[in-house]
């Protein structure tokens, strides 16, 4: 059997009974809420007065609870401070003045830029002058959206201001919003293709701008063809400015398809780039003709040279409007200066002709003064600097500035022939001045090639073989040129053998004798008597 163990009590805890209390021993009994406010009823007496209605600052860290358990005061819950508005309403937007300067310095703080003083201030004048400045490549960002705003500038100068692809984009960002600017100078900031493309694609949302410069920025034929799209897609662009872009015929391509949907342009400078094609040409000056309001054409640089380039600038003059061109510094002579000479005779309202720096002839520079001496003829301005003309030429311009409708006509040209240009000059002449030169430049020796063609003829009068004829020179100390010699044998070339050349040394002598008549062989002395004969006698 098991032995039964006692247990040690320690401690025993005596259990409540789980019946609830009575009510009369409830703590929430204890206090008792008057059934009606005295002071409230003493108030509608006029008994009462509440003072300024701010609760008493003792109460201030109570509960809402707590105070509307006050026996004496009952006073409504503190209301939402804005939690519920701060939660689930947006911030509102702020609101900035249209002149972008407040704008401008807050987008600079939170960049962590420093402003541009001188953009501050020109944000509230017409023009805004950066040229040259070095404009920090994370500042045309804060730059652009200061102008989306701005409703004074309506020129931005950014000239020589090197602008970045993303320069480029907020630059294109701010054309799309702003409605103000007129003219955007980018001379010499190297935006390049890709740059062209974020700048033009927001280009046709901007119907305000007008000038556009991008003379200097490596646009290429890629880049004209995002401003071409551009274009077309009815951008208001009048004055176009891509000089110095490398650009090819390519690019004038893309240009003359946008002109087939949006033909606006006044102004078109395409200067110092590649263009060549002629065809190229007669497109763009067709679409420019058609074109009643264009007035400005610049090609020079182009290294223009065909006699087509003529007939497309005469197809051009018939715009009536036209009114100045520039093809100065290319290779246009004759038939094409004839064909622009022309289209100036047919009248139109072209007042400024550079044909500067070309390998005009004294005709050619006559040819195109002769328009203006009709009436018709609107030309006042005729330069051709740097072209060489006759004294006939210079009679013109006097009759021409007597004439009471050129009282300020201009016309400037390179110098004056003090003979006439082309003066024969005989290709024997020549080619023996210059086989006279080098035969008297050596040091060491010299020899007169008409002394020894006389001395060869006098030796022997009938025609003599080529290659022995060019073998006696050098032999006789003449450095003569293959290619001179053959020059100088087919120029007195004699009767032909079967199997050879020959050389007319007959002819050949009484040229030099009237070309130098000084040069004549020493005489021959007379031959010595012969001896006595001698007798000898036996």
């Amino acid at each position: 059997m098991s032995e039964s163990r006692s247990v040690e009590v320690i401690f025993e805890k005596e259990v409540d009974s789980p019946e609830e209390p009575p009510m009369e021993e409830w703590s929430s009994v204890i206090l008792q809420v008057p059934e009606e406010n005295l002071k409230r009823i003493n108030y509608g007496k006029g008994l009462y007065d509440p003072g300024s209605g701010e609760i008493c600052a003792k109460y201030l860290p109570m509960s809402a609870s707590s105070v509307l358990r006050l026996p004496y005061f009952t006073y409504p819950a503190v209301i939402d401070p804005g939690i519920h508005e701060a939660l689930l309403n947006p911030e509102p937007a702020n609101i900035y003045p249209n002149d972008g300067q407040e704008l401008y310095l807050t987008l600079c703080k939170e960049a962590g830029l420093c402003p541009i003083a001188s953009f501050y201030r020109q944000l509230l004048q017409n023009k805004i002058n950066l040229r040259y400045y070095g404009v920090h490549p994370m500042a045309f960002k804060v730059i652009s959206m200061a102008l989306k705003l701005n409703k004074f500038v309506t020129i931005l100068d950014l000239t020589d201001n090197w602008i970045n692809e993303d320069g480029c984009f907020y630059l294109g960002e701010m054309l799309a919003k702003n409605n103000t600017l007129k003219v955007l100078v980018l001379h010499g900031c190297r935006i390049r293709s890709e740059g062209a493309r974020r700048l033009f694609v927001n280009l046709p949302q901007n119907s305000v701008l007008r000038e556009l410069n991008l003379c200097k920025n490596q646009l290429n034929d890629k880049g004209v063809e995002y401003l071409a799209n551009a274009i077309g897609l009815s951008a208001n662009i009048s004055n176009l400015d891509l000089s110095y872009n490398s650009l090819t015929e390519d690019s004038v391509n893309f240009l003359v398809d946008a002109f087939e949907k949006n033909n606006k342009l006044t102004h078109l400078n395409l200067s110092w780039n590649m263009i060549r094609s002629p065809n190229t040409i007669f497109s763009l000056c067709s679409k420019l003709a058609e074109n009643k309001s264009f007035l400005d054409l610049n090609l020079s640089w182009n290294s223009l040279s065909d006699f087509r380039v003529g007939k497309s600038i005469n197809l051009l003059l018939r715009n009536k409007n036209f009114s100045y061109l520039n093809l100065s510094n290319n290779r246009l002579y004759g038939q094409a200066i004839s064909s622009i000479a022309a289209g100036l005779g047919k009248g139109g309202n072209l007042v400024l002709l550079d044909l500067s720096s070309n390998p005009l002839s004294p005709q050619d520079a006559y040819k195109l003064l002769l328009p203006m001496t009709i009436s018709s003829v609107k030309l006042q301005k005729l330069l051709l600097d740097n072209v060489y003309v006759t004294s006939d030429f210079i009679k013109l311009p006097n009759e021409i500035l007597s004439m009471k409708f050129r009282e300020n006509v201009q016309i400037i040209y390179g110098g004056v022939y003090a003979e006439a240009v082309h003066k024969s000059v005989h290709l024997k002449d020549l080619v023996l001045n210059k086989i006279d030169y080098l035969s008297k430049k050596s040091k060491k020796q010299s020899a007169d090639i008409a002394l020894i063609v006389m001395e060869l003829y006098k030796a022997d009068k009938e025609p003599m073989d080529s290659k022995s004829f060019i073998r006696a020179l050098k032999d006789r100390g003449l450095p003569l040129e293959e290619e001179l010699a053959d020059q100088l044998t087919c120029l007195f070339a004699g009767p032909a053998k079967p199997k050879s050349a020959t050389v007319n040394l007959a002819t050949m002598v009484e040229y030099f004798k009237r070309k130098w008549p000084e040069r004549q062989l020493p005489p021959t002395p007379p031959p010595e008597p012969m001896p006595a004969p001698v007798i000898i006698k036996k």
